[in-house]
């Protein structure tokens, strides 16, 4: 129950977190590239690797509070940064061919998806 409970906490921390960042960044730019949402998912990845880091030395940390931190805040604020955790383990673990494929997929197969939803609304609710 405690790591549901840290879940749902860093969850609402995490998007209000995006929500502050990306409309700073937003405001502090004035331009149509979404310099916001870049800024949040490139702070993302910074922290999950930080703390991947750390969860890979030698101090103790509960689980509950590691898959509140990331799942979490992290979750909440970004989940870019778990696609580019991922994407680093297979290249850590010398999976370069799969490291390339999930960013390509997902990029692509992402694209293609908000495309695809889209182009139904607009059929469906005549956008």
């Amino acid at each position: 129950m405690l790591k549901l409970s840290l879940i749902a906490l860093g969850g609402a921390i995490g998007s209000l977190l995006r929500y502050a960042v990306q409309g700073w960044v937003h405001r502090a730019v004035e331009s149509v590239f979404p310099w916001g949402t870049l800024a949040v998912n490139i702070s993302a990845c910074l922290a999950i690797g930080m703390l991947a880091g750390f969860f890979a030395s030698p101090q103790l940390i509960r689980e509950e509070y590691r898959v509140g931190l990331t799942v979490g805040i992290l979750g909440g604020y970004s989940t870019f940064s778990t696609f580019g955790l991922e994407t680093f383990n297979l290249a850590k673990d010398s999976q370069y061919t799969l490291a390339v494929l999930n960013v390509l997929l997902s990029c692509a197969a992402g694209f293609l998806a908000v495309w695809l939803g889209y182009r139904a609304a607009e059929r469906w609710f005549g956008v």
